[in-house]
């Protein structure tokens, strides 16, 4: 038996991921545990999990690999120092002490992290190699293009190649300072969101404006070639010597500084939002051509951050050359952690690898589960109402009856997801044909912006009849948006049709609104008996009593907060907000059954963890 730990920390949502056998074992980040969101520090939590569920103490181990390699990032991080001096010098002495500190020790760090019990040999691969070995190993490809873009790792930004069977070999890369996650990031941060965690909502809010400042960003940002390789000006931008992404000469070509946090969101945030998201779909959709053309396979694997813009993601597949893609579910520095782990086995020790018919991912449910008779335990000391079902029939039947009737239900089954995306594990679910259900879910579960969208989660074999994909098309990490069908649409009135911003969110779209965006899209997971297990007969339930084949899935969590781990983070997050019911396995609760329930508020819940 070989085991393998992988780890990625100290940037950037800090994860592991334990490999045995060639077989990927357990994954998780450390937020869930520490309930921090994106939490950069060593994964302890995280890897005591992996350990456990593989029955393994560290000095078992084998190989641990850490996911990129820290004297090449700081080598990047002096150079570009000296480049800009003598400007930048604040940002270099925030930035250095903790270099010299932890990040420069990272042997030290780690085995300090593993209690001194390992003493084996510690990997270090590059950074867009641990996010390359993520994509293409765990596909069900023999053999791949690979892409993987993000904001930096070492010096590269962007890379690609190819994999072949056990062997991944990556051919050419895209340099620092010139990045597409960090070009996204920078407006990201002008349009008054947090850097690193608020590429998404801009991605949401893009269709509520026009991409007016499009042909601006082409001539005066960067000069896009046809193979998607780009440089930028500089001098618009701050983040290789100060401490904000965008510089005062940015400011002025959009007319006035970044967007206060939590202020207002106006007119140009979202024409912002709607330019650089189309500007970044033709970045990603001209690399896919190119390295369709260089490659030439039939079949492209995608990680790095910038894979999870699954706007763009869907058009590479609708538009771009490829005939199947396949993206990391945890595509961002998290995924990094099992993409060393899975490079050390079958790169370094030149496993044999075979590709399965689905993937390897195993539905990216890699995380901890939890046992009944602890969830049991756990109710009674709470003082919890529930109603236990023995039958997994009676159960499905009973919660798709409560979304049915407009009822907002919190899901915890099985193993938790790896990666950003609720998938049906830790999931709060309702119904996407109801009107309200958008801002009843934002407004009062939630509490985040109104303007963002909601997820369905469809049955595979029935996504063709709703979204504009082909049929049986597996999409089950969520991280492909396509559009709603024509005949699903609803026709708009006149007036309807002049609304602007977040006033586009007054008009009825389709026959499921709750999950269409104001510009006919939705980001779509398939679910299928073989991953999913029970929540794909909840849904075959749904569909049964409804005719509806679709509900909407969202992370399990509020605002700021990472996403439930176990049955106490989510009986916490149920009773603080405005959820109908809980279900914890066959265990479902009804909030107007619970004793004290109102006594329960948000705002302790929010301040308690220090969340936004």
């Amino acid at each position: 038996m070989t085991a393998i730990l992988g780890i990625s920390a100290f940037y950037h949502d800090s994860a592991a991921a334990i490999v045995v056998d060639g077989k990927i074992v357990a994954a998780a980040q450390e937020e869930r545990f520490t309930r921090k969101k994106h939490d950069p520090e060593f994964p302890v939590n995280a890897i005591e999990f992996c350990l456990k569920e593989a029955g393994l103490r560290a000095e078992d181990l084998d190989f641990v690999g850490f996911y990129d390699k820290p004297f090449l990032k700081f080598e990047r991080l002096l150079e570009t120092y000296l480049a800009y001096a003598p400007h930048g010098f604040s940002s270099f002495l925030h930035a250095v002490p903790v270099w010299l500190k932890q990040k420069l020790h990272l042997r030290r760090e780690i085995k300090r992290g593993l209690q001194g019990a390992y003493r084996k040999r510690i990997v270090f691969t590059e950074h867009h190699e641990s996010h390359a070995a993520s994509a293409f190993f765990p596909s069900p490809f023999d053999e791949a293009a690979i892409l993987t873009v993000d904001g930096v790792g070492e010096w590269a930004t962007a890379s690609y190649g190819v994999g072949q069977g056990n062997c991944i070999h990556l051919t050419h890369e895209l340099h620092f300072p010139h990045s597409p996650g960090l070009l996204y990031s920078a407006f990201t941060y002008f349009c008054g969101f947090r850097v690193n965690s608020g590429e998404y909502k801009l991605m949401g809010l893009a269709p509520y404006g026009q991409p007016k400042y499009v042909d601006l960003i082409l001539e005066r940002l960067l000069d896009l070639k046809e193979d998607g390789s780009f440089r930028m000006d500089m001098s618009y931008f701050n983040y290789c010597q100060g401490l904000t992404m965008t510089s005062a000469k940015f400011e002025k070509l959009f007319g006035g500084p970044p967007r206060k946090p939590e202020s207002p969101l106006t007119e140009r945030e979202m024409d912002m939002a709607a330019s650089i998201q189309q500007v970044m779909e033709e970045i990603m959709l001209r690399m896919a051509r190119h390295v369709h053309a260089t490659i030439g396979t039939k079949n492209l694997c995608l990680a790095g951050g910038v894979a999870l813009n699954c706007v763009a993601n869907g058009r590479i597949l609708r538009e771009g050359p490829f005939e199947q893609i396949w993206i990391q579910p945890a595509a961002g520095d998290a995924g990094g952690a099992l993409g060393v782990a899975m490079f050390i086995w079958h790169q370094l020790l030149e496993k044999p690898r075979k590709a399965v018919t689905e993937d390897s991912q195993q539905g990216s449910y890699l995380g901890p589960a939890s046992d009944e008779s602890d969830i049991r335990k756990f109710l009674d000391d709470a003082g919890a109402k529930y109603h236990f079902m023995e039958d997994e029939a009676a159960l499905c039947d009973r919660v798709a009856a409560l979304i049915g009737s407009d009822k907002v239900i919190g899901w915890l089954q099985g193993r938790m997801e790896f990666g950003p995306r609720a998938l049906g594990g830790r999931s709060i679910l309702g119904d996407a044909r109801s009107t309200k259900m958008q801002s009843v879910m934002n407004l009062k579960i939630k509490f985040r912006e109104s303007f963002r969208p909601f997820a369905p989660s469809v049955l595979q074999e029935r996504v063709h009849d709703l979204f504009e994909m082909r049929e049986n098309e597996p999409s089950p990490y969520m991280l492909l948006v396509a559009p709603v069908r024509d005949e699903r649409r609803t026709t708009l009135s006149e007036n309807e049709q002049q609304l602007k911003g977040v006033d586009k969110l007054k008009s009825i779209r389709s026959e499921v609104p709750a999950i269409t965006h104001v510009d006919y899209s939705a980001r779509v997971q398939t679910v299928d008996a073989g991953r999913h297990g029970r929540y794909y007969k909840l849904i075959k339930s749904f569909e049964q009593q409804t005719g509806s084949p679709v509900i909407i899935n969202t992370s399990f969590n509020v605002r700021g907060e990472p996403i439930v781990c176990t049955p106490e983070h989510a009986f916490r997050c149920f009773m603080a907000t405005n959820m109908d019911a809980l279900v914890l396995e066959r265990f479902v609760l009804l909030k107007e059954e619970q004793p004290n329930a109102k006594q329960h508020e948000i705002q302790d819940y929010l301040a308690e963890f220090q969340l936004d």
